[in-house]
């Protein structure tokens, strides 16, 4: 996502002008799509309700991937509160970091409540898990997050999916609702909302509050609206009722560190541009500063005549003691399938999990680099092993950016 710290947001204008689209929506002729369409939704939602009835009085755990973005975060807080009105409690967990600004920001101004559970940490591994009775997973279908595994091992059952992102073989739930064609999940929390399953109120504090992180996982997640739907109109003029847009421009314009400017400084050294395409390598990062390569893939996607940015590098999470090449892909292309080129372009682990995907206009990757992980003490071995790794992660971008010239010579 690109920084806003750059410029001024006018949140009030942008508001005004969802609900404008959304009246002018709202007004046209019902035809048959939206007929099934709103079907769907309410058997979705009446689904919904009996699912929560049905565990009434339980404890969960709602996983996110390791890396919470603003869609999860909010979506994650809107499900606890869903879950809270049929007695159901809730703790919202992640296994990796928050290192986004914006992220921070979000979790510190809103007091969103979400806890870390690091892998490796001893308190992690002697949880006692036999309190659980279910496990929630939000904007993510489990394949994203360290914690799965662990739930899994202890049978903790999956109660309920709710993500946007492209199908992921692999788990199932009890209630599962995935939308691929939905540009965020905080728009399908907030069509759970607009639904009657919590009614926000103004004069309440963690409403308030739930609905700006909505309304920012929404924006983030709509390239500030410029690709959104008619439903992420509906979502955020409902949403506009609720928020603190003085709360939500504080959050948006925290700054960037100095780590992300430096990567990005780097990201912009190190690119090459294959028609429209450019590709950028980082070199080693720390685990912590791992969420400057999606910014620097959302600043560079922003260059003249480039369509499509990957940004990718090194990164050694020193709790679990291995390294992985992390990445990230933005494009304005809309013809391009992120989800469907980071799985072609990488392929597969030998369990069948694919190394990446993707949802509308970004994407990622992840790929453990197993018995080379370490001894980066060592400078040639170290210079050594990210040539190679550079030159392979290009040679795979290529055989798809530009299959005529994928080949990098060796010197």
């Amino acid at each position: 996502m690109v920084s806003t710290s750059l410029k001024s947001v006018d949140l009030k204008s942008e508001s005004r002008s969802a609900i404008n689209t959304a009246e002018k929506m709202g007004s046209r002729p019902a035809n048959n799509l939206t007929s099934l369409n709103e079907r769907a939704r309410e058997q979705r939602t009446d689904a919904f309700k009996k699912l929560l009835d049905s565990h009434r009085g339980e404890s969960q755990l709602v996983i996110l991937q390791d890396f919470p973005d603003p869609d999860a975060l909010s979506s994650a807080w809107t499900y606890k509160l869903i879950a809270e009105q049929y007695d159901i409690q809730c703790e919202i967990l992640y296994a990796g970091t928050l290192s986004h600004q914006e992220n921070i920001a979000l979790v510190k101004l809103t007091s969103l409540p979400i806890q870390r559970w690091a892998c490796q940490s001893p308190k992690t591994k002697e949880k006692d898990l036999s309190a659980y009775q279910g496990c929630v997973l939000i904007d993510n279908q489990g394949t994203t997050s360290q914690l799965v595994p662990i739930l899994q091992a202890a049978s903790i059952p999956i109660t309920v999916i709710i993500d946007h992102h492209s199908l992921q073989e692999g788990i199932k739930a009890e209630y599962t609702d995935i939308r691929p064609n939905t540009r965020a999940t905080a728009t399908i929390m907030t069509q759970y909302l607009q639904a009657g399953l919590l009614e926000f109120d103004s004069s309440v504090s963690e409403h308030v509050n739930c609905a700006t992180a909505l309304m920012h996982g929404l924006r983030s997640d709509t390239n500030y609206l410029r690709q959104a739907q008619e439903e992420d109109f509906l979502a955020a003029a409902y949403l506009s009722r609720f928020y603190d847009s003085q709360l939500l421009n504080t959050v948006l314009q925290s700054s960037r560190s100095k780590q992300v400017m430096d990567v990005i400084e780097s990201a912009l050294k190190n690119r090459t541009i294959h028609n429209n395409f450019m590709i950028a390598g980082v070199g080693f990062l720390r685990y912590d500063n791992r969420d400057a390569i999606p910014q620097a893939a959302d600043f560079l996607v922003t260059e003249d005549n480039v369509h499509t940015a990957v940004v990718y590098g090194i990164v050694h999470d020193e709790d679990e003691d291995l390294e992985l090449v992390v990445g990230s892909l933005r494009t304005t292309k809309i013809t391009l399938d992120p989800d469907e080129f980071i799985k072609e372009a990488f392929g597969q682990d030998t369990q069948g999990r694919f190394f990446g995907g993707g949802r509308s206009l970004a994407g990622g990757f992840e790929i453990p680099m197993g018995f080379l992980s370490g001894l980066n003490e060592n400078s040639d071995f170290a210079k050594l092993k990210w040539s190679v790794y550079d030159t392979q992660i290009k040679q795979k971008l290529l055989r798809l950016v530009n299959p005529e010239n994928s080949v990098i010579p060796s010197h």
